[in-house]
């Protein structure tokens, strides 16, 4: 009833982790598939290693967090070992490679090193407390985003290619669209909003060691949901929604705005791995309960009605 197949992945559930979050071991990975977990998306990383900014890098804010971690990662070497401990996964849990680079070379160099362990790729041009000429410095631009989509899937032809996202533009549908002309065979939606600070009252200075870090968790949930629904009418490539779900109710919420697929990221902070099976169980009921055969039912469904 949940089962699906979206960009060649054949998924039992929607639910995927989210970059960021548990995936940077390949046993904490599998540790969140034990809870439930659909899918998985690593945690981001590129060719060099890199230490990212210095604690503290997250601080909890109503509603979410704000987070500057600054792509921390042990580089694709030490990423690539990981990846070949979850073989014995993916037969039944897809695992998708989240990388990023500055240039459309360090994009290629990185998936052409893992891409015999990983079932797709999620190209992040959407951090926002990335170092200049990575991340959103990237996916704010239409042209630089296809430059970059377009020369990886030149050389990056059996894996599939996901482009994550940034709500922080004045229009994501037109990187959305530019993604696809460069042929992207699917879309992340989205990462997080901001940058946004937070100020310690009794000291008066900034709480984060890189002062303004991204947003997540529910409060951008409103956001995401828009970036979604406005997205899905402009393209008829698969999404991934993700953006502050918690709940069964948020997960129908994205899928009726079109994903065809979920993330979980910052939910997991507060009511740990086993937010995977509680949604899907609460996801499998509602369907039975209101006579669908299927999830792909309710995929698009608030643009049928």
């Amino acid at each position: 009833m949940l089962e699906n197949e979206v960009m060649g992945m054949k998924v039992e559930n929607p639910l995927f982790l989210a970059a960021g979050i548990l995936g940077t071991t390949a046993s904490s990975m599998r540790m969140v598939v034990k809870n439930g977990a659909g899918g998985i998306v690593t945690k981001s990383f590129s060719i060099e290693a890199n230490d990212g900014y210095e604690n503290p890098t997250i601080v909890k804010i109503e509603g979410g967090v704000i987070n500057s971690v600054g792509l921390a990662s042990p580089g694709v070497e030490a990423k690539r070992e990981e990846l070949k401990e979850l073989t014995p996964i993916r037969s039944k849990t897809p695992v998708v490679a989240s990388i990023y680079g500055n240039t459309a070379d360090v994009f290629i160099d990185v998936a052409k090193k893992t891409q015999d362990y990983v079932d797709a790729f999620e190209l992040n041009v959407s951090c926002p407390h990335a170092k200049c000429g990575y991340g959103s410095n990237i996916g704010e631009d239409p042209d630089l985003t296809y430059e970059i989509v377009k020369s990886v899937k030149d050389e990056i032809d059996n894996v599939p290619i996901i482009v994550k996202l940034t709500p922080n533009v004045t229009d994501i549908t037109e990187i959305a669209v530019a993604s696809q002309k460069a042929k992207a065979d699917g879309l992340t939606l989205i990462n997080s909003v901001g940058p946004g600070l937070r100020i310690d009252y009794k000291t008066g200075r900034p709480i984060l060691n890189n002062k303004f870090g991204g947003i997540a968790g529910p409060m951008i949930k409103p956001i995401a949901l828009k970036c979604v629904y406005q997205t899905y009418e402009k393209v008829d490539i698969p999404i991934m929604g993700v953006g502050g779900i918690k709940t069964y109710k948020d997960a129908l919420e994205f899928l009726y705005a079109g994903a065809s697929l979920l993330q979980i990221g910052t939910s997991i902070m507060y009511d740990g791995p086993g937010i995977f099976k509680t949604i899907t169980d609460d996801l499998k009921n509602f369907l039975v309960e209101n006579e669908y055969d299927s999830i792909k039912d309710i995929i698009g469904l608030s643009h049928r009605i």
